[in-house]
């Protein structure tokens, strides 16, 4: 059975950001943002060590360095909305999230990291449920992307990345462990 490497790449399609953001789209992605934490958890809970150990595509991270990533970046985003809603559009500090994937920490078991999604997750959630309609429209400047991003973009774009990594895990226990 041959698959499309971009299809094992981008599972549910790239992000694309809408050209008007309402309010049920941010609706959809807090709900997302909410569910993301056990659904992630159901889809790993029955994997073994050695499955953990799989990539989800040729020369793609294992599902472990997938969940470890998920928390590093859903920490960096939290942070990021919290500086955007204290300061007046304040530069991030970007990371090298390949690089990271190889440090020692990506290979701990998950259980730490799915501890931390919840957690930031929980957090995250509420703020986003008590932010108004003005506080969506705050900014931070990305270094990487030389421009301001706001933060109704980067709900949904978390929104998707949950959706994104979530649909490698389910489609690699698809293919290589539901037979």
């Amino acid at each position: 059975m041959s698959i499309d490497i971009e299809f094992l790449k981008y599972p549910v399609g790239k992000f694309n950001l809408p050209e008007t953001i309402d309010s049920v789209s941010i609706g959809n992605a807090i709900q997302t943002l909410r569910s993301f934490p056990s659904l992630i958890f159901t889809a790993v809970s029955s994997f073994s060590p050695e499955q953990l150990d799989t990539p989800y595509r040729p020369g793609g991270w294992t599902v472990r360095q997938l969940i470890h990533h998920c928390a590093d970046s859903h920490m960096n985003a939290f942070i990021r909305f919290k500086l955007a809603l204290t300061e007046d559009n304040p530069t991030i500090k970007p990371y090298e999230e390949a690089e990271w994937a190889k440090l020692p920490d990506s290979k701990l078991p998950i259980e730490p990291s799915l501890a931390i999604i919840k957690a930031i997750h929980l957090k995250w959630v509420t703020i986003l449920e008590a932010m108004k309609p003005g506080d969506f429209q705050k900014t931070f400047f990305h270094p990487e992307k030389q421009r301001s991003q706001s933060l109704d973009e980067v709900t949904l774009m978390y929104a998707w990345h949950s959706t994104h990594h979530l649909a490698h895990v389910q489609h690699l226990a698809l293919r290589n462990f539901d037979r």
